[in-house]
């Protein structure tokens, strides 16, 4: 039986691939500081003889006295009320911490992945967005913790696979919804339906013109799944290329929880990106993979979700 540790496995993202590995066969080794995961999202695996729970900042030295072979890297802020919440624990998770996973990888000698992320193309100037692009961030911005974080451990974790000869994948996650997100999280979709379900205005930052394409949590972590066991050492976008605005999807979320609702808007936060679209012309042709969950019914399992958590 393999053995696989998730870093941040408490998360939104790291509990489904708990699930995922699990069920593929693997013993998993949860590590989370449940500074933003919830034991709430892997309570069910409670019991289970493959699956064990270590609280701990990975930021800090680990150790692990058996065979691991592979290590998947998603410890950090994700959302944006996080990661400006948290500016120096996300860029300290996103280096320090990175350094340390990429230290325990190469100690075991085991298949490294890092869950990377989309901000890594900042504002973009070109569209959709190419794994080949550079990106255009603010170093310096208030997002920059986040962009930058992701950008350093894109670059740790390539150093790592050059000079160590390590086996590293690089999984560049877009938009993803679904399950175990948490309602006042920050992100758009929760944060509409959480207020179209308690019938109050809906908040949209800027003109709504700004573009995001959502893909639904199961369609995501088998996409990372099947980047894990390839043998890809470039990064790969894993989302969905159904570009949706943002008033569509707070419209459409009216409609479906037939809210009285009104779109309201505000300012948009500095070096919010205007357009967000993968190319994943890669996954396709290297992973196999494409998402196949509609939209519709990814925000139906979505909004049933939250509806038990939401305050009405």
């Amino acid at each position: 039986m393999k053995t696989a540790v998730v870093t941040g496995g408490a998360g939104f993202l790291g509990s489904h691939l708990c699930d995922k590995l699990i069920s593929e066969g693997f013993k998993v080794i949860c590590v989370d500081n449940l500074i933003t995961g919830n034991t709430d999202n892997i309570s069910h695996l409670a019991g289970n003889e493959n699956f064990s729970f270590i609280k701990h900042d990975i930021t800090n030295y680990i150790f692990l006295p058996d065979r691991v072979d592979y290590i998947l890297h998603f410890a950090s802020p994700a959302s944006p009320i996080d990661y400006l919440q948290l500016p120096i624990q996300t860029l300290k998770v996103g280096s320090l911490g990175t350094h340390k996973v990429l230290g325990l990888t190469k100690e075991k000698e085991a298949t490294f992945l890092l869950a990377s992320t989309s901000e890594v193309y900042g504002d973009p100037d070109v569209h959709p967005q190419k794994e080949d692009y550079w990106g255009n961030v603010n170093p310096i911005g208030p997002r920059g913790v986040y962009d930058e974080a992701k950008r350093f451990a894109e670059a740790l974790t390539m150093a790592y696979h050059r000079y160590h000869s390590m086996d590293t994948r690089i999984a560049r996650i877009f938009n993803t919804y679904g399950p175990r997100m948490r309602p006042d999280d920050g992100r758009a979709l929760p944060t509409f339906i959480s207020q179209a379900l308690r019938a109050e205005d809906i908040t949209v930052f800027g003109d709504g013109t700004q573009t995001r394409s959502f893909c639904y949590v199961s369609d995501q972590i088998e996409g990372i799944y099947k980047l894990l066991i390839s043998n890809e050492t470039e990064p790969v976008n894993i989302g969905n290329p159904d570009e949706i605005s943002v008033n569509q999807m707070a419209r459409e979320v009216i409609s479906l929880i037939k809210s009285k609702s009104k779109i309201i808007y505000k300012d948009l936060p500095v070096n919010d990106p205007k357009v967000r679209q993968p190319d994943i012309d890669k996954a396709r042709r290297v992973l196999g993979w494409e998402p196949k969950v509609k939209r519709s019914d990814g925000l139906k399992i979505t909004i049933d979700y939250l509806k038990n958590l939401t305050i009405i």
